[in-house]
Protein backbone atom coordinates (compact mmCIF):
# COMPACT_ATOMS: atom_id res chain seq x y z
CA UNK A 1 0.00 0.00 0.00
CA UNK A 2 1.35 3.47 -0.80
CA UNK A 3 1.84 6.17 2.20
CA UNK A 4 -0.49 8.14 3.05
CA UNK A 5 -0.39 10.67 5.65
CA UNK A 6 -3.74 12.47 6.61
CA UNK A 7 -3.23 16.10 6.76
CA UNK A 8 -5.73 17.74 8.62
CA UNK A 9 -6.78 19.25 12.23
CA UNK A 10 -5.84 22.80 13.69
CA UNK A 11 -2.75 24.07 13.11
CA UNK A 12 -0.43 26.71 14.81
CA UNK A 13 2.24 28.45 13.36
CA UNK A 14 4.66 28.37 15.80
CA UNK A 15 4.88 24.46 15.30
CA UNK A 16 7.08 25.10 12.29
CA UNK A 17 10.28 24.15 12.31
CA UNK A 18 12.66 27.25 12.78
CA UNK A 19 14.50 27.53 9.20
CA UNK A 20 11.41 27.28 7.75
CA UNK A 21 10.01 29.31 9.82
CA UNK A 22 12.65 31.97 9.36
CA UNK A 23 12.66 31.15 5.13
CA UNK A 24 9.05 31.78 5.31
CA UNK A 25 9.20 35.01 7.31
CA UNK A 26 12.13 36.50 4.45
CA UNK A 27 9.72 35.87 1.50
CA UNK A 28 8.13 38.72 -0.35
CA UNK A 29 5.08 38.74 -1.59
CA UNK A 30 4.58 42.11 -2.93
CA UNK A 31 6.33 41.68 -6.17
CA UNK A 32 3.72 39.51 -7.20
CA UNK A 33 2.04 40.98 -10.17
CA UNK A 34 -1.37 42.26 -10.19
CA UNK A 35 -2.07 39.68 -13.39
CA UNK A 36 -0.51 36.65 -11.38
CA UNK A 37 -2.98 37.84 -8.01
CA UNK A 38 -5.94 37.50 -10.41
CA UNK A 39 -4.65 33.77 -11.57
CA UNK A 40 -4.33 32.78 -7.61
CA UNK A 41 -7.32 34.37 -6.42
CA UNK A 42 -9.58 31.55 -7.17
CA UNK A 43 -7.68 29.31 -5.34
CA UNK A 44 -8.07 31.60 -2.34
CA UNK A 45 -11.36 31.97 -2.98
CA UNK A 46 -12.04 28.19 -2.88
CA UNK A 47 -9.93 27.89 0.65
CA UNK A 48 -12.06 30.76 2.07
CA UNK A 49 -15.42 28.97 1.02
CA UNK A 50 -14.61 25.59 2.26
CA UNK A 51 -12.94 27.45 5.56
CA UNK A 52 -16.16 29.85 6.26
CA UNK A 53 -18.52 26.50 5.54
CA UNK A 54 -16.17 24.37 8.13
CA UNK A 55 -15.46 21.89 5.76
CA UNK A 56 -12.05 20.12 5.16
CA UNK A 57 -10.14 21.64 2.63
CA UNK A 58 -8.76 19.05 -0.15
CA UNK A 59 -5.98 20.60 -2.63
CA UNK A 60 -4.86 17.88 -5.18
CA UNK A 61 -1.88 19.88 -7.47
CA UNK A 62 -1.87 18.15 -10.59
CA UNK A 63 1.01 17.93 -13.39
CA UNK A 64 1.97 15.64 -16.08
CA UNK A 65 4.76 13.70 -14.18
CA UNK A 66 3.91 14.86 -11.16
CA UNK A 67 7.86 15.48 -10.75
CA UNK A 68 8.75 19.05 -9.81
CA UNK A 69 5.61 21.39 -9.74
CA UNK A 70 3.28 19.74 -8.02
CA UNK A 71 5.05 18.33 -5.58
CA UNK A 72 7.06 21.80 -5.21
CA UNK A 73 3.03 23.14 -5.02
CA UNK A 74 1.77 20.86 -2.10
CA UNK A 75 4.65 20.83 0.06
CA UNK A 76 4.54 24.90 0.16
CA UNK A 77 0.65 24.78 0.24
CA UNK A 78 0.46 22.35 3.27
CA UNK A 79 3.41 24.14 4.93
CA UNK A 80 1.69 27.97 4.64
CA UNK A 81 -1.79 26.49 5.93
CA UNK A 82 0.35 25.83 9.04
CA UNK A 83 2.20 28.84 9.11
CA UNK A 84 -1.58 30.81 9.12
CA UNK A 85 -2.78 28.58 11.13
CA UNK A 86 -5.88 27.53 8.79
CA UNK A 87 -7.39 24.56 9.57
CA UNK A 88 -8.56 21.56 7.91
CA UNK A 89 -5.85 22.19 5.40
CA UNK A 90 -5.42 18.64 3.35
CA UNK A 91 -2.65 18.96 0.21
CA UNK A 92 -1.82 16.07 -2.31
CA UNK A 93 -0.06 16.06 -5.23
CA UNK A 94 -0.26 13.67 -8.39
CA UNK A 95 0.15 13.49 -11.98
CA UNK A 96 -1.69 12.11 -15.57
CA UNK A 97 1.18 9.71 -15.36
CA UNK A 98 3.95 8.64 -12.60
CA UNK A 99 7.38 9.08 -13.15
CA UNK A 100 9.87 10.16 -9.64
CA UNK A 101 10.23 13.13 -8.08
CA UNK A 102 13.20 14.58 -9.56
CA UNK A 103 16.30 14.73 -6.96
CA UNK A 104 16.66 18.55 -7.60
CA UNK A 105 12.83 19.42 -5.63
CA UNK A 106 14.47 17.71 -2.94
CA UNK A 107 16.97 19.67 -2.83
CA UNK A 108 15.60 23.08 -3.48
CA UNK A 109 13.47 22.40 -0.40
CA UNK A 110 15.72 20.80 1.88
CA UNK A 111 17.97 24.33 1.17
CA UNK A 112 14.37 25.92 2.55
CA UNK A 113 15.36 24.13 5.69
CA UNK A 114 12.54 21.20 5.11
CA UNK A 115 14.19 18.11 6.60
CA UNK A 116 14.01 14.87 3.89
CA UNK A 117 14.55 11.88 4.25
CA UNK A 118 14.57 8.63 1.84
CA UNK A 119 11.96 5.88 2.85
CA UNK A 120 12.63 4.19 -0.45
CA UNK A 121 15.14 3.62 -2.98
CA UNK A 122 13.75 2.27 -6.80
CA UNK A 123 12.64 4.08 -10.05
CA UNK A 124 10.42 6.16 -8.01
CA UNK A 125 11.49 6.87 -4.48
CA UNK A 126 9.59 7.52 -1.17
CA UNK A 127 10.77 10.84 0.55
CA UNK A 128 9.82 11.53 3.09
CA UNK A 129 8.94 15.50 4.29
CA UNK A 130 8.98 17.26 7.93
CA UNK A 131 8.41 20.94 7.89
CA UNK A 132 6.69 20.93 11.79
CA UNK A 133 8.13 20.46 15.08
CA UNK A 134 4.59 17.98 16.08
CA UNK A 135 3.13 17.74 13.01
CA UNK A 136 3.36 14.28 11.18
CA UNK A 137 5.55 14.68 7.62
CA UNK A 138 4.96 14.49 3.94
CA UNK A 139 4.88 11.53 2.35
CA UNK A 140 6.58 12.74 -1.72
CA UNK A 141 5.96 10.18 -4.50
CA UNK A 142 5.44 10.09 -7.98
CA UNK A 143 2.15 9.33 -8.41
CA UNK A 144 -1.15 9.52 -10.81
CA UNK A 145 -3.67 11.88 -9.63
CA UNK A 146 -6.19 9.14 -8.74
CA UNK A 147 -3.78 7.39 -6.80
CA UNK A 148 -5.00 5.86 -3.49
CA UNK A 149 -3.19 8.37 -2.06
CA UNK A 150 -5.20 10.75 -2.87
CA UNK A 151 -8.69 12.07 -2.32
CA UNK A 152 -11.71 10.22 -4.27
CA UNK A 153 -14.06 13.34 -4.35
CA UNK A 154 -14.85 16.90 -2.66
CA UNK A 155 -11.69 18.44 -3.75
CA UNK A 156 -9.95 21.09 -6.26
CA UNK A 157 -7.64 19.93 -8.73
CA UNK A 158 -5.09 22.55 -8.93
CA UNK A 159 -3.56 22.49 -12.01
CA UNK A 160 0.25 23.39 -12.71
CA UNK A 161 1.56 23.15 -15.71
CA UNK A 162 -0.32 23.38 -19.19
CA UNK A 163 0.39 19.90 -20.45
CA UNK A 164 -1.95 18.69 -18.01
CA UNK A 165 -4.27 20.76 -18.44
CA UNK A 166 -5.07 20.44 -21.45
CA UNK A 167 -3.95 16.72 -21.61
CA UNK A 168 -6.37 16.28 -18.60
CA UNK A 169 -10.03 18.10 -19.18
CA UNK A 170 -11.65 16.12 -16.55
CA UNK A 171 -10.63 15.01 -13.35
CA UNK A 172 -12.65 12.68 -11.89
CA UNK A 173 -14.50 13.40 -8.07
CA UNK A 174 -12.67 17.38 -8.49
CA UNK A 175 -15.49 20.07 -7.12
CA UNK A 176 -13.61 22.86 -8.68
CA UNK A 177 -10.70 23.06 -11.53
CA UNK A 178 -8.14 25.83 -11.04
CA UNK A 179 -5.40 26.44 -13.34
CA UNK A 180 -2.37 28.00 -11.80
CA UNK A 181 0.52 27.48 -14.25
CA UNK A 182 4.45 27.70 -13.60
CA UNK A 183 6.94 27.54 -16.16
CA UNK A 184 8.73 23.80 -15.85
CA UNK A 185 12.29 23.95 -14.14
CA UNK A 186 13.50 21.14 -16.27
CA UNK A 187 14.86 23.60 -19.47
CA UNK A 188 17.62 23.94 -16.70
CA UNK A 189 18.35 20.36 -16.08
CA UNK A 190 21.87 19.31 -16.55
CA UNK A 191 23.02 23.39 -17.01
CA UNK A 192 24.98 24.92 -14.85
CA UNK A 193 21.96 27.17 -13.78
CA UNK A 194 20.00 24.46 -12.93
CA UNK A 195 20.52 24.53 -9.12
CA UNK A 196 19.51 28.64 -9.48
CA UNK A 197 16.48 27.98 -11.48
CA UNK A 198 15.09 25.20 -9.06
CA UNK A 199 15.45 27.86 -6.19
CA UNK A 200 13.89 30.41 -7.61
CA UNK A 201 11.07 28.61 -8.85
CA UNK A 202 10.55 27.01 -5.47
CA UNK A 203 10.50 30.58 -4.01
CA UNK A 204 8.50 31.15 -6.57
CA UNK A 205 5.79 28.90 -5.74
CA UNK A 206 6.42 29.40 -1.63
CA UNK A 207 5.63 33.10 -2.28
CA UNK A 208 2.22 32.69 -4.03
CA UNK A 209 1.39 29.94 -1.44
CA UNK A 210 2.01 32.66 1.08
CA UNK A 211 0.24 35.46 -0.85
CA UNK A 212 -2.79 32.67 -1.22
CA UNK A 213 -2.97 31.37 2.26
CA UNK A 214 -2.56 35.61 3.66
CA UNK A 215 -5.78 36.25 1.76
CA UNK A 216 -7.90 33.65 3.85
CA UNK A 217 -6.46 35.34 7.30
CA UNK A 218 -7.26 38.80 5.69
Amino acid sequence: MNPVAPRTGIVVKMELSDPIHKFIEELETKDISEERKTVLQPLADYIISKNKNKKTVQLNFICTHNSRRSHLAQVWAQTMAEYFRIKNIACYSGGTEATAVYPMVVEALENAGFKISKESGGNNPVYKISFSKTDPPIFAFSKKYDNEANPTTNFAAIMTCSQADTGCPFVAGSEKRISIMYEDPKISDGTAQQLQVYKERSEQIASEMKYVFSQVNF
